[in-house]
């Protein structure tokens, strides 16, 4: 019997939002980082996801990257809809509920922040967004970011209770934890890493792929290090790690997108341009970050 892919697969990337020097949206190199990370072999795009930078901006600008997204992709890969949060369940439901989702593969709902609440809690919330959802779930596990993990009994419980549920981002950073719900989950649900440096660890026990913040800037090296560990290339896969590993930690030094942010930029892709509290790489880090990227096979600066 040929095994069910689930839904999202392979290569996800979180997209960043650029700005210019005054902090106003760069759509011009928003495009141009679309069509390098799809020309770079990605499978799909996350809108307005943490690396997005979404929470500092207005509903009325996330609806308009939304839409310039979904025109400049032009159905070349899948959109996922990356800033459905929030700790307040029936706003958040209304607020999907009345939301505009044509041209929107899935949505992508991080789990309650700063609440803390407890597993039963975070279960009857993503139901009650399950409930409102037109489109497929991505549950967002970042305990790092919402003080409370989803553990995988949840996870496990809400992908067998309604098929909205699509797949998981788990970026506990636990690999035990992926393997658990990898173990139990129903054929149709996905486990995609959220933590760059585990992405090939997590395909190793079963994992179906990414949704990665790195890709942004070296989207060809993520995706065909995805593929080779989906197609059990093992030495490519690794090799291909290998040559990411020094980049990771500097796009996390002083916080997401702000390493990232300083990657795009020094391949000429956008400005280095963030909205406060968020501020640019220290500079420091930010030739630190040029010597590590200059040293990827492949890539010019």
């Amino acid at each position: 019997m040929e095994a069910i892919v689930p839904e999202f697969s392979g290569t996800g990337v979180a997209l960043i939002t650029p700005f210019r020097a005054d902090k106003s949206i760069d759509y011009p190199a928003l495009g141009n980082i679309i069509d390098y990370v799809i020309g770079g072999g990605v499978d799909y795009v996350v809108s307005l996801g943490t690396t997005g930078e979404a929470i500092t901006l207005s509903t009325q600008e996330c609806r308009e990257i939304l839409d310039f997204t979904i025109r400049h992709v032009d159905e070349r890969v899948p959109i996922v809809a990356g800033f459905f949060g929030g700790n307040y369940t029936e706003k958040l439901a209304g607020f999907i509920r009345d939301y505009n989702f044509d041209g929107v593969a899935g949505i992508m709902s991080s789990s309650p922040a700063y609440s803390r609440p407890p597993q039963e809690g975070i279960y009857q919330h993503y139901m009650r967004v399950a409930e409102v959802a037109p489109r497929p779930l991505i549950i967002y596990n970042v305990p790092g970011r919402t003080s409370s993990n989803v553990l995988p009994e949840t996870v496990l419980r809400l992908a067998e209770e309604s098929d909205r549920f699509a797949a998981v981002k788990e970026a506990s950073g636990i690999l035990s934890q992926a393997t658990e719900i990898l173990r139990h989950r129903p054929d149709r649900f996905g486990v995609l890493c959220g933590d760059d440096p585990l992405v090939t660890a997590t395909i190793a026990v079963g994992g179906h792929g990414g949704i990665s913040v790195i890709a942004n800037a070296l989207p060809g090296h993520f995706s065909r290090m995805v593929r080779a560990a989906r197609e059990n290339r093992v030495d490519e896969a690794r090799q291909l790690n290998f040559d990411m590993l020094d980049v990771h930690p500097l796009l996390y030094c002083e916080g997401n997108p702000v390493g990232i942010k300083a990657a795009v930029s020094l391949l000429g892709l956008c400005g280095n341009h963030l909205r406060v509290p968020l501020v640019p790489l220290s500079e420091p880090h930010r030739e630190k970050l040029r010597r590590v990227l200059s040293l990827v096979p492949g890539l010019e600066l």
